[in-house]
């Protein structure tokens, strides 16, 4: 099936070139990547544009203004998969956490009972790596707060290792997803629920990324709880 691999940037200069360089040497089998940068001051959209002229058959870059959010990148590129007849449409960072090789095996569970796969960390099998304490806490205790008060039955809602079928990303791009950060993840899955499309999650291990800044904050944490507070109403 014909496969597009969403990467969204901001300040990812040290780890872009590493990840599109495994996806195209075959780690995920035929894949296409498209690169949404943000504006990112530290040259990664100028990288971006060296890996196209690279692997032209195979990568793309959007560049978009400013530093627009997690969530409305993600939107950009569903609509850039859905406007040219991606079968199938994945997400996943830049940053060394979501391991290349997974993609064939998220690719290879979308069955003919699946529209959405999920890279899991909280299902048999699955580890993270590289996290502290405080860490492990506030992801657990988002995702307890999702699933408990939007009635989400996936158990890693968080995670942003994923793949859509064509449809569910077009269906999405219908539905009025307010996140632009992080709480992203669970609006949508919230979204896909309600419309009837099934979810499978598969073990995968998280590394935390090893160069770079991470982008969650509180700001972020915030931005979650809203979302679900809305949501919930």
């Amino acid at each position: 099936m014909k496969t597009l691999i969403i990467i969204p940037t901001y300040n990812e200069r040290e780890n872009l070139e590493t990840a599109v360089t495994e996806i195209v040497s075959g780690q995920a089998d035929g894949a296409d990547v498209l690169v949404v940068d943000d504006n990112s001051p530290d040259g990664t959209g100028a990288l971006a544009e060296d890996l196209v002229r690279s692997f032209p058959a195979r990568v793309q870059v959007l560049h978009r203004p400013a530093k627009l959010g997690l969530g409305s990148a993600y939107i950009d590129g569903f609509r850039y998969a859905v406007d040219r007849g991606y079968d199938l449409v994945c997400q996943m960072d830049a940053d060394g956490s979501h391991d290349p090789h997974d993609v064939r095996r998220l690719v290879d569970a979308m069955d003919d009972h699946t529209d959405i796969v999920i890279g899991s960390r909280r299902v048999p099998g699955a580890a993270v790596l590289g996290w502290g304490p405080r860490r492990h806490f506030m992801s657990a205790a988002a995702m307890a707060a999702a699933r408990l008060m939007l009635g989400l039955s996936a158990r890693d809602v968080t995670s942003g290792f994923r793949c859509y079928r064509g449809r569910a990303a077009a269906h999405l791009l219908r539905q009025p997803i307010v996140s632009r950060g992080f709480a992203f993840q669970e609006e949508v899955l919230l979204h896909c629920q309600k419309a009837g499309f099934r979810i499978k999650e598969i073990p995968v291990t998280f590394r935390n990324r090893q160069m770079g800044k991470s982008k969650l904050g509180w700001r972020e944490v915030a931005d979650f709880l809203l979302m679900v507070l809305r949501a919930r109403r």
